[in-house]
């Protein structure tokens, strides 16, 4: 596989340090498009927001190229993100009772909510590269496995 190179298109007009390119599976590409979509409508800080838009702006052009590809990919894509903003909600929550120092059963089960949500995303991204033939394969193995 040859090297992925930036060409300048990416974030033209910016005097910033290039984006480093890396080859990712089509899986890792949808749900950090995915996450940085729920960014995009939860931060309200425009500073952030701005750096939010211009990353999510540079890799929904792949996206489209993929969804031309493979169509199926829609469906799963709003799956995978759906997943993605339940994570979200389960941490926000986690959060709140760390802050709040109560960590009492509701707390553990919001624990084991993350690693039960995030056993489904890692399920639809696998279900994503197998859609898309993706040559790259996220791989995941826990203790006890």
């Amino acid at each position: 596989m040859p090297a992925a190179r930036y060409h300048g298109a990416l974030f033209p007009g910016t005097n910033r340090v290039d984006a480093i390119l890396t080859p990712v599976s089509i899986g890792e590409l949808i749900d950090k498009i995915t996450i940085l979509q729920i960014k995009a409508e939860r931060i309200d800080d425009a500073a952030k927001l701005a750096n939010v838009r211009t990353e999510l702006d540079g890799l929904l052009p792949l996206l489209q190229q993929q969804l031309q590809a493979q169509p199926a990919l829609a469906a799963l894509q709003q799956q995978l993100k759906a997943i993605n903003e339940r994570m979200w909600d389960i941490q926000d929550q986690l959060r709140d009772k760390e802050a709040a120092q109560v960590f009492d059963d509701a707390f553990i089960q919001l624990a084991r909510g993350v690693y039960g949500t995030n056993g489904e995303r890692v399920q639809v991204k696998n279900e994503i590269n197998r859609v898309a033939g993706s040559a790259l394969v996220e791989e995941k193995q826990y203790q006890g496995e």
